[in-house]
């Protein structure tokens, strides 16, 4: 019965989602418009020649940083602060099956969001690691469900005013300490150990050496982002409020 639920709410959620056609198209347009004027205008610095093998998978982190945290946390905090959660608290829906499937819907819009940045990094000369596309598939869904929860703790016990500053100031925060759109080892070194303990951080890594160099990823990347993938949504469960 709550596998049955879990895929009903993933359902709506995901309905409901496709349905925000303005929303969505931001949501993949951005990625792009980034990864095309990053690309064109050689601004962020790298040790490897061709710039395009470092965004690439840069922004593919962006894009999943995005849309876990940002967008999932800013649109729950507004379903719960119009009261449109408060119905579903009545059912036996329960907190691990709503953010569980809004989690999954979040799944479905970065896959749409692969769908366009692929082509888009291959046409402007990236040349993926062959081998990669399954280390970075479950780097990616580990990074979802870590900055998913995280997103919804933020959305499960702060006002929607508050939690749409919040989500935005954490995902500033997070990207200029990610490596993301410039070397995790342009930091300096202190703030790069500090770095490594985010989620962030070690889904860039994950994804550039998984992708872009070829490398094994690195321990500490897993341990990180498999803790966030845990605690996070843990913790998001234990604190959510409905109303």
């Amino acid at each position: 019965m709550r596998l049955q639920r879990l895929l009903a709410q993933t359902g709506a959620e995901v309905g409901m989602t496709l349905r925000r056609g303005e929303s969505l198209l931001l949501t993949v347009a951005i990625p792009v418009i980034l990864l095309v004027f990053l690309s064109k205008i050689h601004l962020v610095p790298s040790a490897v020649s061709d710039s395009i093998s470092f965004l690439a998978p840069g922004i593919l982190a962006l894009a999943v940083m995005g849309t876990s945290l940002v967008n999932l946390s800013i649109a729950t905090g507004f379903e719960r602060g119009y009261g449109v959660l408060k119905r579903l608290g009545s059912t036996p829906l329960g907190r691990p099956s709503l953010l569980g499937a809004k989690i999954a819907a979040v799944v479905v819009v970065e896959v749409l969001q692969v769908i366009v940045l692929v082509p888009v990094s291959l046409a402007l000369g990236w040349h993926p690691t062959a081998g990669g596309a399954g280390v970075a598939v479950a780097v990616v869904l580990l990074a979802t469900a870590g900055f998913g929860g995280l997103g919804l703790l933020l959305a499960g016990v702060l006002r929607a005013e508050v939690n749409l500053a919040a989500a935005n100031g954490l995902w500033l925060l997070l990207l200029l300490v990610s490596g993301m759109v410039s070397p995790l080892a342009k930091l300096p070194r202190w703030l790069e150990e500090v770095a490594k303990v985010f989620p962030a951080a070690a889904l860039s890594q994950a994804l550039h050496d998984a992708l872009g160099l070829g490398h094994a990823v690195p321990g500490w990347a897993w341990l990180a982002l498999v803790l966030w993938a845990v605690l996070a949504p843990a913790a998001a469960i234990a604190t959510f409020k409905w109303e």
